[in-house]
């Protein structure tokens, strides 16, 4: 079965008149007749019914007629997407993004959706996952990259990849040479961690409280790159996603945690039942790719 077969059907069996049906997709008659018949043995039922110069769609046509239409609907669609004016060639896309994401991700992405489509203009906000949130309601921002919200909410998530936070040491650290870290070893040992209104700091106190751990909080960062910087040049720890650590930041060990291995789920946010404009829509399939490929990575020691 081909697509101009469905094209043809489609037609005949709105008109119900062939003489129309071959105008309206530029055939013959005879050309459209032998297509629907070539349909009808390929299905193994009659579509229409033929008396004279009346046709008729039959019981299974009208029922295929249906299914033909939506499938024919979503080919036009993606086709649409494809051309220059509709995939993303002008416009904006305003972005809202936590800080982990803008390390390396949006950068990322940013570059190449602007290879592709360099007359948009990609406008990205470094924001808290409640603020991301609340102007996504407002209409501030066409699309969020944040972790999976607590707490149930209107907003669509679409989830991207599972993420392990892994304990970052200095290369004189204890546990520099271990393969990986019991979250009960971490008991009063130095760390350095997110504030307390993070999401992600709530759900690694969870963890703490699971496996019986206390440790020491010596001091509380809002952002990585100071996090990582005390790391270097002291005995403290942090807990932070690996993706979070820069390829090449020197004197820097990355270590796995298990017994519980705390895990966020980093994906998209946008207005559940809202339009995704094309420019938006072409920027959200470039972070599904880069996402992918992210998780395929292989760990760093």
């Amino acid at each position: 079965m081909e697509l101009r077969h469905l094209r043809y059907f489609v037609a005949l069996a709105e008109c119900l008149n062939f003489t129309r049906a071959a105008e309206r997709v530029h055939v013959t008659q005879s050309t459209l007749s032998h297509q629907i018949r070539q349909l009808e043995e390929e299905i193994g039922q009659e579509l229409f019914s033929r008396a004279g110069r009346r046709v008729a769609a039959t019981e299974a046509g009208q029922l295929f007629l249906a299914f033909a239409q939506r499938a024919l609907k979503e080919v036009d669609h993606g086709i649409a997407m494809l051309r220059p004016e509709a995939n993303g060639s002008s416009g904006r896309v305003r972005v809202g993004a936590t800080h982990t994401f803008n390390i390396t991700l949006i950068p990322e992405c940013v570059a190449q959706y602007l290879a592709r489509h360099p007359t948009v203009r990609v406008h990205v906000d470094e924001l808290a996952a409640d603020e991301i949130a609340a102007r996504l309601h407002g209409g501030a921002l066409d699309i969020g990259i944040a972790y999976r919200p607590p707490e149930p909410t209107d907003l669509h998530f679409e989830p991207l990849f599972d993420e392990e936070m892994v304990l970052v040491v200095s290369a004189a650290h204890p546990f520099a040479g271990r393969r990986r870290v019991r979250m009960v070893e971490l008991h009063q040992r130095p760390l350095v961690l997110l504030p307390g209104y993070f999401a992600t700091r709530t759900m690694l106190e969870e963890c703490f409280r699971d496996s019986g751990a206390a440790p020491a909080i010596v001091a509380e960062m809002s952002t990585v790159a100071p996090m990582l910087g005390l790391v270097q040049r002291s005995d403290v720890a942090a807990i932070v996603s690996a993706h979070a650590v820069p390829t090449g930041m020197s004197g820097l060990r990355l270590v796995p945690i298990e017994s519980p291995t705390p895990v966020r789920t980093p994906g998209l946010l946008w207005r559940a039942g809202a339009a995704m404009p094309a420019p938006v829509r072409s920027f959200a399939v470039i972070v599904r790719r880069a996402a992918m490929k992210s998780r395929r990575r292989p760990k760093r020691r």
